[in-house]
Order: structure tokens, then C-alpha cells, then sequence
């Protein structure tokens, strides 16, 4: 008999909010209770300020829930940049006892690649766009249909691992594996060094699964382990960078070390690919895993939603709209700051302050979105969603993670007959900024 999902208000440290002084995003276990406290939000506090957590010790974080104030703040990366801040980096405990921590994270050898490189490719907007045209979009963005065949390939090998059982653990058997596939196919990496970089991946987003408050800090102790582990993935992609600009093949590492770089008319260097390989691996595989995931279950929700997109895949493409904007992977992140005095629903924000945006309230805002709860294939404006941002600096590798997404349920759809969830789900969720179910035993009937 198929299993019924209910909340998860009864495991974790916390209670489900019932009031906005309930409300917070960060502590352990809020995980389970998100979307009680986007609503929370959305009716009390659209602009909700975290004090203390700004850029420097006496400026604040605001969290923002409206869609047409992210939108208003990414598509404005000149007024709202990245944070700059006042204090030298460092992790929360080795902060001056009883001091407020307003340090920036410490920089792990891989993310100064990523730093170096952005700083020598795309140190201004013209620049970002011409980075982006030039240099991922060919392999990630709208150049990523390329890849299809490869993708549908990967998609069909990975169901025929457990279409004859009648059953599956779906994020461990399909949508984790699925990304890391594809990801290392486009990159070069060879299939049987899936292992390690699954885990080298794992360590690339610590920080955002294990990380602190909005600003995502680890412990100096963390900081450590994490630098150790991503000592050998940089020792590891330098060494494929060197292998391919002497052999190059047809994968987008080779293809980096051999274009010139227009916008800047010259060759890229050695520490310039590694940045965008770490960039490209960093946001490649848990965006993807998680999205996947979170489609399965409203599906196993709304049987006759299976049944529906079954009978006619030229639905899927909008189901999977809905599905990211519905089930945001990354919940939210503090990547821009205030530069200037300014005002968000009626809210004085400072200059110096973090803008926490919270992709995953924005999207489920009644204010933006009728019946913002349900999904709705015929909804205008399906791709108005904030899960992948918008703007110049909108994600680089949507397109690929879309192009995944729709293989990956247009194959499903076709081979299988029903979906639902098994037994023992416990539907939680990871620590963290991600919308990460952590396991997810479902059953099914395979088609003739």
C-alpha cells in the first residue's frame, strides 16, 4: 500500500512556526517547516531583518520574500553587488568572545580559483556577458542541447539498473547520480573517477549544507577538513587541465584550453580554466538531484498529473517550470548588499546591509502568483520563477539542468506506468540552504 506523506512538525529541534516570532530560516530543523514560515512572511513581514548579520558590526541582514523586489535587486548587480566586507575573513568562533561575527567566509584554494578567475575574465558586467556568451554558454546554456543524446543515454541506463524491481531509493539510484554523469561527461572527467568526485561535489557545498546562519559560516575545524578534501580535487582537475591541453578531446575542459577568449582576445590560463571548472562542478550536480527529487514527490502527490503529462509529453516541459518554481532547490542565499539607503515594501534598508533573497518565498508569493500553492501547466509566464535568479548573473548552466530535468521525466514517463511512494520515507531534509530530501523509496509499475 502506498505511503501518505505528511509534514515533519514532530522530528527535528523545531517547531512548526505559528507566529512570526516562530519564525527562522537557519537553525537546525527548519528545514521541515519553510513554506509555514514563507507564509508567515508573506503576511507579516515581506522585508524581515536579521540584526546584527549585516557587513560590517553595526549593519544588519534583511531578508527578502517578495518576487518583484529580488527581481528588482538581481537585475540590478551595479546597486546591489556582492558583499564587500568591513572585517577580515574568518570563521564564527574566532571571532572576539561575545563580539557580533560579520567576518566573510574563509576561502578554500578552490573557491580563490574561482575568485581569480573572476576577477581576470568577467571583472565588470560587459565582461560577465561576454564570459558567459563565450565561454559556458557553448556547454551549459542555451548551447546545451548538444548534449541530449548523451543525457537520454545516461537517463536509460540508470532506470534499467532498477526497472525490473518494482521499486527504487530515487535520490540515490537516479536523481543524485544523474547530474554527476552528465556533469563529468561535459566536463571530460573519465566514468570511473565518478566516486571521488561525487565526494570532492559533497565538499564543494559544505558551506551551504553545514554552514551557519544566512551567511552560510563553518567552524575553523570545518574550514580545515573542507580545504583537505578540495586540496585533492585541485590537484586532480590541474592535472586534467594539463592532460587535455596536450591531448585535447571533445569535452568542454579541452575546449577551454584550446579557444581564445575574444573578449579579452587571448588564451585562458591554466588557474583561469580550473576557476571555471570548480564553478561548473560546484553548480552542476545539486540543483539538478534535488529538483529531480522534489518532482517525483508531486507526482507521487497528484497521480493523475503522471497521468496526464503520460499521455501527452509535450506537457513536460511545463511541469518542470512548475516544479522549480514550486520546489526551489537552493531555498535562498546572501549574495548581494545595499550601496546606498533604500526602501522595500516600505522597509528602510541601510547602505552596508546583506540582502538575504529568498528565491523559494518569492516564488510561492500571492502577491505575484494565483493559487501560488498549485501546479498549473497553463500558467503565463512559467519561466518568471527566481529559482535559477534572472538578470545578468542568472545562473550559468539552467539550460543544462533544464535540458536534464525534461529527458529525465520524458523517459520516466515513457517507461513507466505509475508512480508512488513506497514504505519507510521519512521525507526529511538535509541541513542547510538546499531543498535536499534525503532519501526517497518509491514503487512503480513499469510500462509494456
Amino acid at each position: 500500500m502506498a505511503q501518505t506523506k505528511t509534514p515533519n512538525h514532530a522530528r527535528g529541534p523545531m517547531k512548526c512556526p505559528v507566529t512570526l516570532q516562530d519564525v527562522d530560516l537557519f537553525s537546525p530543523g527548519a528545514q521541515e517547516h519553510w513554506y509555514e514560515a514563507y507564509d508567515i512572511l508573506h503576511r507579516e513581514a515581506p522585508v524581515h531583518r536579521i540584526p546584527g548579520e549585516g557587513t560590517s558590526p553595526d549593519t544588519d541582514g534583511f531578508i527578502l520574500c517578495k518576487h518583484e523586489d529580488i527581481s528588482r535587486v538581481v537585475r540590478d548587480p551595479s546597486r546591489f553587488p556582492p558583499p564587500k566586507y568591513d572585517m577580515p575573513a574568518m570563521a564564527p568562533s574566532q571571532a572576539p568572545e561575545g563580539s557580533p561575527q560579520k567576518a566573510a567566509p574563509e576561502y578554500t584554494p578552490q573557491m580563490n580559483a574561482m575568485m581569480i578567475s573572476m576577477q581576470s575574465l568577467r571583472p565588470n558586467m560587459e565582461l560577465w556577458r561576454a564570459h558567459r556568451q563565450q565561454l559556458t554558454d557553448p556547454w551549459v546554456g542555451p548551447g546545451a542541447g548538444r548534449h541530449e543524446e548523451m543525457i537520454t543515454r545516461a537517463v536509460d541506463e540508470l532506470i534499467d539498473n532498477w526497472i525490473d524491481r518494482g521499486r527504487v531509493e530515487f535520490v540515490e539510484e537516479f536523481a543524485a547520480p544523474l547530474p554527476q554523469i552528465v556533469m563529468n561527461n561535459v566536463l571530460g572527467f573519465p566514468r570511473e573517477d565518478m566516486e571521488r568526485l561525487r565526494a570532492w561535489g559533497v565538499a564543494q557545498v559544505k558551506r551551504y549544507v553545514y554552514g551557519q546562519g544566512h551567511r552560510n559560516f563553518l567552524t575553523p575545524e570545518e574550514e580545515v577538513e573542507q580545504a583537505e578534501v578540495l586540496a585533492a580535487f585541485s590537484e586532480y582537475v590541474q592535472e586534467k587541465v594539463s592532460e587535455k591541453r596536450q591531448t585535447p578531446q571533445d569535452d568542454m575542459i579541452s575546449w577551454l584550453t584550446q579557444v581564445t577568449y575574444e573578449a579579452l582576445d587571448r588564451k585562458l590560463t591554466d588557474l583561469e580554466i580550473i576557476g571555471i571548472v570548480y564553478a561548473m562542478h560546484l553548480g552542476g550536480l545539486e540543483t539538478t538531484q534535488y529538483a529531480i527529487a522534489e518532482q517525483a514527490q508531486l507526482l507521487c502527490e497528484g497521480p493523475a498529473l503522471f497521468d496526464e503529462l503520460k499521455a501527452d509529453p509535450g506537457k513536460i516541459r511545463f511541469f518542470v517550470e512548475e516544479g522549480l518554481r514550486m520546489r526551489a532547490p537552493t531555498q535562498g542565499l546572501s549574495t548581494r548588499m545595499t550601496t546606498q539607503d533604500e526602501e522595500f515594501q516600505g522597509v528602510k534598508v541601510p547602505a552596508g546591509s546583506i540582502l538575504h533573497m529568498r528565491w523559494a518565498a518569492a516564488n510561492i508569493d500571492p502577491g505575484e502568483y494565483e493559487c501560488p500553492a498549485e501546479i498549473k501547466l497553463d500558467r503565463k509566464g512559467l519561466t518568471r520563477h527566481l529559482t535559477f535568479s534572472q538578470g545578468p548573473r542568472s545562473c550559468p548552466g539552467s539550460g543544462i539542468s533544464r535540458l536534464e530535468q525534461n529527458i529525465a521525466w520524458t523517459r520516466l514517463l515513457e517507461r513507466l506506468d505509475k508512480l508512488a511512494y513506497g514504505p519507510d520515507n521519512t521525507f526529511e531534509h538535509q541541513p542547510g540552504i538546499m531543498l535536499g530530501t534525503l532519501k526517497l523509496n518509491l514503487t512503480f509499475e513499469k510500462s509494456d
